[in-house]
């Protein structure tokens, strides 16, 4: 039986179990990899299931027979494929000597398959950090994932005068044949302020800003170290009571310093594992910053006293739902991390119920 056959044999079969279309989707992807439908083609025969139409077979058409996409063809266009990813349609469609809408319906419709742009990651990662990061996962969701709340992470980030708009804020809606907005290139202003950020699953706990001329080197932690202890005293009294927090960052030179971890030491502050190059991984770095300097993009700070105020006024506008929702995709992560056996994952489709 041909393969497309078969999965619309399937999606039938799901439609009268009272599978969503989605979750017909998602049952073929495992069913079939790499070979499954299109999901504009899963969407289109379930519909038509659900209209009531019975034949899984393509209808009759009028006129002559394509000769462009059969079987010989694919095949051609599969080999190639396979043999170089990069090749453009206009590559195939001469080549196999078919035109360009036949290698395209070919490539979409029949092999499922789609062009997509390269990802880029912090680093290229070994093996030892690979399995690193998957150590540290499974200790997380052991360890952790039980006093998830009595976790404080935190980091440090610039925030800067001006930030140019992402692609996907500067879009715009326009007409069919209406000219494309256009927009100059644009770059980050040299007039920055440094900003520290701590917070747990209810909110902001601690926060300050660098002050001018100071770097952040290990004396300037310390000190924030101090203030985060005093801010969990006066806002979790319950965390201080016991000192049943935890202190979640990176693995940043000030922050693992000796006279760093001599000042937690001597306070039984206990750290919470971070492996090294994973930003998907620190709730700072996937989650906080973007969603804080989201609002800030696009506009124009004359002082450094106005970049303060402004980035709180975004920092204090997030609502605590959206705290306890990073902490529940936190822990979603660990699990990816491991499936993905310690590469990164963002961009990927990774089925969590596997």
């Amino acid at each position: 039986m041909n393969i497309f056959i078969e999965q619309r044999v399937c999606i039938k079969f799901c439609l009268r179990n009272e599978n969503s279309a989605a979750e017909t989707l998602q049952m073929l992807r495992k069913a079939f990899g790499d070979q499954v439908m299109s999901k504009k083609n899963v969407y289109k025969w379930y519909k038509e299931f659900q209209d009531g139409r019975e034949g899984v077979e393509d209808e009759k058409r009028q006129g002559r027979p394509s000769t462009s996409t059969d079987e010989s063809h694919v095949e051609e266009i599969k080999k190639l494929v396979l043999q170089n990813r990069r090749l453009t349609i206009r590559d195939l469609s001469d080549t196999v000597g078919i035109s360009n809408g036949s290698a395209n319906t070919i490539l979409k419709d029949v092999l499922g398959l789609k062009r997509v742009k390269s990802r880029l990651v912090p680093k290229a990662l070994n093996l030892f950090e690979k399995e690193r990061r998957v150590n540290i996962c499974k200790e997380m969701i052991s360890d952790y994932e039980p006093v998830m709340k009595s976790i404080i992470t935190g980091d440090e980030t610039w925030i800067y005068a001006y930030d140019p708009e992402t692609a996907d804020q500067s879009s715009e809606y326009r007409a069919k044949g209406e000219e494309r907005p256009k927009k100059s290139r644009q770059s980050r202003s040299k007039i920055k302020v440094m900003l520290t950020v701590f917070f747990d699953y209810r909110g902001v706990v601690h926060y300050e800003f660098l002050p001018p001329g100071q770097t952040v080197n290990k004396e300037y932690y310390l000190s924030v170290m101090r203030c985060l202890r005093e801010a969990i005293r006066k806002k979790r009294p319950e965390l201080w009571r016991n000192n049943s927090w935890f202190l979640h960052h990176d693995n940043a030179p000030s922050h693992t310093a000796l006279v760093i971890r001599d000042h937690l030491s001597k306070n039984s502050t206990h750290i919470v594992p971070q492996p090294a190059y994973s930003p998907d991984l620190a709730p700072c770095d996937f989650w906080l910053f973007s969603k804080l300097k989201r609002p800030l993009r696009g506009h124009r700070f004359e002082t450094v006293e106005e970049i303060q105020r402004e980035s709180l006024r975004a920092l204090k506008a997030i609502p605590e739902k959206d705290f306890f929702g990073c902490f529940e995709e936190w822990k979603k992560r660990w699990h990816k991390c491991i499936l993905s056996n310690g590469d990164y994952f963002e961009g990927d489709e990774v089925d969590l119920k596997e």
